[in-house]
């Protein structure tokens, strides 16, 4: 019977590129796991056998402890053009956070903080296959290489 599909979680792919790299074997790999071991052996085959980089943020990515300014501006009345100045960031910044997470009445930091770590991740879902309207509107126009 076929195993249901279930992501990795961040330390069971620590764990197997760790033992990967020890040289364990992909059938004692799998078994701790609970994984079939071509699965195993096809994560492994997907980087070549080098384990990937661990995730992180850009350095112009905004940080929990700003998310967390953001929002204690919001709930002591401030505008975000004040709260963009005491953070040394653009106003747009602070207000397309804000509306992308909940806007001044939903607003909180550790949601926000953790809902942009999941809109990272890659790959993304490309805006013709999200929206259905500009999908029609491109599929209706001509190529430009058309006559």
């Amino acid at each position: 019977m076929a195993r249901k599909r279930r992501e990795y979680t961040a330390a069971e792919r620590k764990e197997l590129w760790q033992r990967w790299k020890r040289g364990e074997p992909i059938k004692d790999i799998a078994r701790t796991h609970d994984r079939a071991s071509g699965t195993i052996h096809n994560t492994i085959r997907e980087r070549g056998g080098v384990a990937p980089p661990g995730r992180r943020r850009s350095r112009l990515a905004l940080r929990l402890a700003e998310r967390e300014e953001i929002s204690h501006g919001i709930a002591s009345g401030e505008s975000a053009r004040a709260i963009a100045a005491r953070l040394e960031r653009s106003p747009s910044t602070i207000t397309r956070e804000i509306e992308r997470h909940g806007g001044r009445r939903g607003y909180r930091a550790a949601g926000a903080d953790q809902g942009a770590w999941d809109n990272a991740r890659r790959p993304q879902t490309c805006k013709l296959a999200r929206d259905p309207v500009l999908s029609s509107i491109h599929r209706s126009r001509p190529a430009l290489n058309e006559e």
